[in-house]
C-alpha cells in the first residue's frame, strides 16, 4: 500500500472518464492504519489515503455484484462495530472519525467532478446498496452489510458542498 496525496487522484481520474459510473463507500470493519486491497481508496483516520491501485479500472472486491465500472472507497475503522436490529449502532472502538468522513467527501467529490458523474444516484454506501440488493439490515442475511449505515446523505451533501464551494 502507498500512500498517496489528495492531489494526486487525479492522475487517476481522466483515464477513468465514461469508464466508471459508481462510486461505492465502505468502512473495513478493521483497525485504523489497516488499509485493504479489496477498494480503490482507504482513509486512515487522520484522513490519511492508501492506495494499490495501478487504475480505477482495477476490479477490486468491494462490492457484491457491483464491482464492474465502480470505485470503492474505505475508511479504515469500525474494528468491533455492531449495530441492532432498530440501526441503533455501536461503532466499536475505533470509531470513523471527523477526518475521515471529511476526506471521503472531499475525495468523492473530486472524482464526481473530474470523472463526470454526479453524486446523485452515482455515489452509495455499502449499507444502502446492501438494503436494494437484499443482504442489509433487515434481510437476515448471515453475511448483511451495513458500512456508513444512515451516513449516506449526509456525505452527499457534503459532496455537493465541496462541488458548490470548487465551482463558485
Amino acid at each position: 500500500m502507498k500512500k498517496i496525496s489528495f492531489e494526486e487522484l487525479s492522475e487517476y481520474t481522466v483515464p477513468a472518464r465514461n469508464a466508471i459510473d459508481k462510486i461505492y463507500l465502505h468502512w473495513t470493519a478493521g483497525h485504523y492504519g489497516q488499509p485493504f486491497g479489496s477498494y480503490h481508496i482507504n482513509i486512515d483516520a487522520d484522513g490519511s489515503l492508501y492506495t494499490d491501485m495501478d487504475s480505477f479500472m482495477d476490479l477490486k472486491a468491494h462490492t457484491w455484484r457491483r464491482n464492474s465500472r465502480a470505485i470503492g472507497i474505505t475508511a479504515c475503522c469500525c474494528y468491533g462495530a455492531t449495530i441492532d436490529a432498530e440501526g441503533n449502532i455501536n461503532y466499536g472502538s475505533e470509531p470513523p472519525t471527523q477526518d475521515q468522513l471529511d476526506m471521503m467527501a472531499k475525495v468523492v467529490a473530486k472524482l464526481c467532478v473530474e470523472i463526470g458523474i454526479y453524486p446523485e444516484g452515482n455515489v452509495w454506501t455499502h449499507a444502502e446498496v446492501a438494503d436494494f440488493d437484499g443482504y442489509g439490515l433487515h434481510d437476515n442475511d448471515p453475511d448483511m452489510r451495513w458500512d456508513l449505515y444512515g451516513l449516506g446523505w449526509q456525505i452527499r451533501q457534503r459532496v455537493r458542498e465541496y462541488i458548490n464551494e470548487w465551482n463558485s
